[in-house]
């Protein structure tokens, strides 16, 4: 198949389909439930497979890149996005915490509560998974 062909073949799957796509290519499947990320990740690795992946600077690159969670928050100039009741919600980080709406928000939590209206986990909101450990504190 053609790298167009394997593109639009993944269009094509759902969710159950995307995960079995996954599994021979690359191990266990990761527990994303996101059609659209999950979608996009197998469209990274094979386009990569074909242009023969990411050169040596940019593997530096990434690898001096501070991960999600290392210092308790994302990398300041993130953008985290969220599509909640049919409204796509953006938020940057900031050196002094989230930005959203032209406001600055101390907390990712506080920003999932503002846009939700109920309270909410603000990394799971977004996305990121389980919040690292609070710094001091042992992860349960």
């Amino acid at each position: 198949m053609s790298l167009e062909a394997d593109l639009d073949a993944l269009e094509a799957m759902n969710l159950a389909g995307l995960r079995r796509a996954w599994r021979p290519a690359y191990g266990p499947r990761p527990t994303l439930r996101s059609v659209d990320i999950l979608r996009r990740l197998i469209a990274w690795h094979v386009q990569a497979a074909a242009s023969g992946g990411l050169d040596g600077r940019t593997k530096d690159a990434l690898r001096r890149t501070t991960a999600v969670g290392t210092r308790g928050k994302p990398p300041i100039g993130s953008r985290l996005s969220r599509e909640w009741k049919g409204v796509r919600h953006e938020v940057e980080v900031t050196e002094e915490g989230y930005r959203y709406a032209g406001q600055t928000f101390r907390s990712l939590s506080t920003v999932a509560t503002h846009i939700a209206g109920t309270k909410w986990n603000g990394w799971r909101f977004f996305g990121l998974g389980e919040p690292p450990a609070a710094s001091g504190r042992k992860a349960a």
